[in-house]
């Protein structure tokens, strides 16, 4: 029997803040020690704000630095605007975490999409494919990415990157990003890492605040309705770890565990 995702449940958002850093770095280290690199996807929202509360701090000791010049960061979807657009989360993640590295820091490797080709979202998804290909070896060779981490959030719909509850996307096998011209959420047009890249993960983490999430954190965790981030659960399993406040799955059964590496 597949072992259950992780549930870490904290009472506010700097003590998750703490756990996730600890998490992430232990991701960070192991990918390092794997193939000499970290290669971390990252969606948009909340998310990039926890990030970089969780990055930022000085390091407590040796063990505890994040080895910036070993990231090489991808965006596990993206809109189709500008990296300078209020919507784009790489320009998102940029502000909130990117320019705020200490003066001096060796940059990470950032992966954006191909803003040249904004005006058609297939081809946005192609190229954008295209990079992951180049960064993962040759795609004769690999079927599909293995990411050392995903770092995602969850919107009020159950979604995640840019699947969408009962969207045909859902279903999409072969190709590794995916364009999506009707998203129920503005702005319509997007790319995503398709579900079994995500779930090819080496790790996913989901990243969860605040009581206005409790009602879709219990049908995720206790319906068995096929939601996005349900399915993410149950096709990564023990890989799977949701960091959350107390007041995000405030009246959610699912047992928490205590968090420890």
């Amino acid at each position: 029997m597949t072992k259950q995702a992780n549930l870490y449940s904290f009472p506010a958002v700097d003590a998750l803040a703490t756990a996730l850093r600890t998490y992430v770095i232990s991701c960070q280290d192991a990918g390092i020690a794997r193939h000499g690199v970290f290669k971390v996807a990252v969606s948009g929202g909340s998310l990039p704000k926890t990030l970089a509360q969780a990055l930022l701090t000085a390091p407590a000791s040796a063990a505890d630095t994040v080895k910036w010049d070993k990231w090489e960061i991808f965006f596990a979807d993206e809109r189709a605007v500008p990296h300078d657009h209020a919507d784009s989360n790489y320009g998102l993640l940029k502000s909130e975490l990117l320019d705020k590295l200490p003066q001096g820091t060796a940059a990470p490797t950032v992966h954006p999409i191909d803003a040249d080709a904004l005006d058609d979202t297939q081809e946005l998804a192609d190229r954008y494919e295209q990079t992951l290909v180049k960064s993962f070896a040759g795609r004769d060779s690999v079927r599909l990415p293995i990411f050392d981490l995903l770092l995602l959030g969850c919107g009020p719909d159950g979604h995640t990157c840019s699947l969408f509850p009962g969207h045909e996307l859902l279903r999409e096998t072969s190709a590794w990003v995916a364009a999506i011209e009707d998203s129920p959420k503005p702005p319509p047009r997007r790319v995503t890492l398709t579900l079994p890249v995500v779930t090819h993960a080496v790790h996913v983490a989901f990243v969860a605040t605040g009581g206005g999430k409790k009602e879709i954190m219990k049908e995720i965790f206790e319906d068995n309705k096929g939601l996005p981030c349900a399915l993410v659960n149950e096709g990564c399993g023990e890989r799977c770890s949701w960091f959350v406040d107390n007041a995000a799955v405030e009246g959610v059964t699912y047992p928490r565990r205590p968090f420890s590496l």
